[in-house]
């Protein structure tokens, strides 16, 4: 590898300074480059506008090929869509033909590394992060390398599985992380690089075109990662550093500035005031920040092909994009520029967004992946056990369902188990579980190690947090407002009730152990009733062990007491480990160990269902 990364990384915190990686991979001072003046331009015949192209992608989460490794077959959706680096490929190929290699940058806007079981295997049990000589190559480096991505901005994900698995995964990459307001906690200093400028020769109708890339990432994740990032990182927020960055990109002589930003549009911030900095800004960035031209968009896994944003101070009007996650859409922002006046000068933007669905899988890509795949398959397939009857979570947001309550009965267990003997061991242990997955099944009969996977997709941890009765209360009350009110005698619409205010269904918690009815006639905060524990009306004042995933204990959702409460226990193994683990020592899954019909959806005391 031409440049070692972490010496890069180290020497831009150190400087804190506009050092810039230009074309040829080395580092300049990236001062602007001596231009021809327009007369001179003009008298050499020299064509001044010109065109060049800059792709994206966000939330690729893991997908290299159109796989599924919790089902085990080709990624299918009702929509027909297809997802990974091998369709982006593809696309991106076909773009640069048509373009010219030469006036295409690839970029990223972050969240690589963690979604599927392709990543989880070399975090986890292959991981990359290691000092040996053989450690593996990680295969979302191996594939973004070889299709040539220019820059990748930090999504929060990347942070999942530790600073160290992060920087081993950076040193194996031949294009910068970028994450100007992920700042070492000691110095307030850049750990990663701002920002990038590469030159993109455009002819003869000027001096090579510089492109500014600043890459900003999420605040949310001294929330979501602060295990890990606790002490040793700060995330201020990303209008506020892109105020300082853009101007530095273009004094270094960016022609065109382009933010990779992971922070969806104007959506609400789920953690609430727990952070001075909001989650979702791309758009008061636009509006914010003068001297930016394009957005590429991340997080928010949604599908926009195009929004102008006017700047606020110059009037000028800046185009965000954000491609579907999984790289089922690759955005390209298609810029028109002109020489003139010793200056490049942007005529033209639009952007828009090219559909995987349409291209085949790269065969490139497929073949650098076929070892790794394979030793993935393989280990997704392996028996932990059997199943007496198939357990689906689709009805899960809409009524207790036995196989959320497998996920309460193992946290339970879990916490239980680390509790015994100890001074808390006599508190009731609850338990909170939500609907990731809204597709997973464990089949009866033979459970293989995805299908535990395909229930918990996250790689989130576990820990107990002391609530009371009253609190637990609020904390379902909080986690109700999932619903939509609905007036009794009106019609049911099972595709309307859930994710009121945009809660999406990660936010929609139930807690094992207690029985309630959520009267979803009643207003957001007066829904629950009838809570009750051991058959008893719940008591205010009485103390609960709420086994918690550590995102929610850190605050994500903003649920209400959580990340305050007193912590009497916490594990660094993921929770589906444990799953895994429960399942291997039970042998066999009879909801008849675990499930019960303890929560229901009422209105006016009548069941919608």
């Amino acid at each position: 590898m031409p440049l070692n990364r972490r010496d890069f990384v180290t020497r831009s915190a150190a400087t804190a300074a506009g050092a810039a990686l230009v074309s040829g991979g080395a580092l300049a001072s990236a001062t602007p480059a001596a231009a021809a003046g327009p007369d001179e331009a003009r008298a050499k015949g020299r064509t001044k506008r010109q065109a060049f192209t800059v792709m994206g992608t966000t939330d690729l989460h893991g997908r290299v090929l159109n796989w599924d490794y919790f089902t085990d077959a080709v990624y299918a959706d009702k929509a027909h869509n297809e997802v990974g680096l091998a369709k982006i490929s593809t696309l991106a190929k076909q773009v640069r033909e048509e373009k010219g290699w030469d006036r295409c940058l690839l970029i990223d806007a972050g969240d690589t590394i963690q979604g599927t079981q392709l990543t989880y295997y070399y975090a986890r049990v292959e991981p990359i992060a290691t000092e040996a000589d053989t450690a593996p190559e990680h295969p979302m480096a191996l594939a973004m390398n070889t299709m040539e991505y220019t820059a990748a901005a930090l999504g929060n994900h990347e942070f999942n599985y530790g600073i160290d698995t992060l920087r081993a995964y950076e040193e194996q990459l031949d294009f910068p992380l970028l994450g100007a307001n992920a700042l070492n906690a000691r110095n307030d200093k850049p750990a990663f690089p701002p920002y990038v400028i590469r030159k993109v020769k455009l002819g003869n109708a000027g001096p090579a075109l510089k492109v500014g890339i600043v890459g900003l990432t999420n605040p949310g994740i001294a929330i979501w990662d602060k295990a890990n990032v606790a002490g040793k990182m700060t995330f201020p927020g990303i209008v506020e550093t892109a105020k300082i960055w853009v101007p530095k990109v273009k004094a270094a002589g960016a022609d065109v500035v382009v933010i990779a930003c992971h922070s969806g549009m104007d959506e609400a911030t789920s953690y609430g005031d727990q952070l001075p900095w909001a989650e979702n800004v791309s758009v008061a960035l636009a509006e914010q920040v003068p001297g930016i031209d394009a957005v590429l968009v991340g997080h928010a896994h949604k599908e926009i092909p195009q929004r102008l944003v006017v700047n606020k101070e110059t009037g000028k009007t800046v185009v965000l994009s954000e491609p579907l996650c999984w790289g089922q859409r690759l955005t390209c922002f298609d810029f028109e520029v002109e020489y003139d006046g010793g200056a490049w000068k942007v005529v033209s933007l639009s952007s828009r967004v090219l559909n995987s669905n349409t291209v085949p899988e790269d065969p490139e890509i497929v073949g650098l992946m076929t070892d790794q795949h394979k030793k993935v398959v393989e280990y997704v397939n392996q028996v932990i056990g059997t199943a007496k009857v198939a357990l689906s979570i689709a009805d899960a947001p809409f009524k207790d369902t036995a196989i959320i309550d497998l996920i309460g009965r193992v946290q339970a267990d879990v916490v239980r188990a680390a509790l015994a003997g100890g001074q808390y061991a006599k508190l009731p242990v609850l338990a909170q579980a939500a609907p990731f997955n809204r597709s997973a099944v464990i089949p009866a009969g033979q459970v293989k190690l995805r299908d535990a996977a395909g229930l918990y997709i996250y790689e989130n941890t576990l820990e107990a947090r002391i609530l009371t009765g009253a609190q637990i209360k609020d904390y379902l009350e909080f986690s109700a407002k999932y619903y939509n009110q609905l007036a009794p005698g009106a019609p049911v619409d099972k595709a309307t009730l859930t994710n009121a205010q945009n809660t999406p269904d990660y936010n929609y918690d139930s807690v094992y152990g207690v029985s309630y009815d959520i009267d979803v006639a009643q207003p957001v905060g007066s829904r629950i009733v009838n809570l009750s524990f051991e058959g008893r009306p719940i008591d205010p004042t009485a103390q609960f062990v709420l086994a918690v995933n550590n995102y929610r204990a850190n605050g994500g959702g903003n649920f209400p007491h959580v990340a305050a409460a007193q912590k009497v226990w916490a594990n660094s193994d993921e929770i589906r480990n444990a799953m895994i683990a429960w399942v291997k020592a039970k042998g066999v899954i009879d909801p008849a160990d675990f499930a019960a019909e303890s929560w229901r959806l009422v209105r006016a005391g009548q069941p919608v269902f």
